[in-house]
């Protein structure tokens, strides 16, 4: 279940894969099977071959796609999701969802 992010904010991140873009969006994020973990970012992207490829060139395994909707993504949590963020200078991410 997803917190902390506006519909709008949603709906861009939305538009942004549908249109092939690797897109970002964190937001706070309860799930029973990580218990540790309070947000999440999913990098989307319809364009599941530059998906894949952002995930190999980011050490991630593509296995883990999520491609179950309309909107491919794979879910960076922990250690990942603090290096890649500061990598892709998301400090506003960073900051607001205190990741730092």
């Amino acid at each position: 279940m997803a917190f902390g992010i506006s519909r709008s904010e949603m709906k861009a991140w939305k538009e942004s894969v549908a249109r092939g873009e690797i897109a970002f969006l964190t937001h706070y994020w309860v799930d029973p099977r990580f218990p540790e973990m309070k947000t999440v970012t999913k990098v989307g992207c319809s364009d599941l071959g530059k998906l894949a490829e952002w995930c190999r060139d980011n050490g991630l395994n593509p296995k883990y796609i999520h491609r179950r909707d309309e909107y491919p993504h794979f879910d960076l949590l922990g250690p990942k999701q603090r290096e890649i963020l500061r990598r892709e200078n998301m400090h506003s991410q960073l900051e607001r969802f205190r990741l730092l």
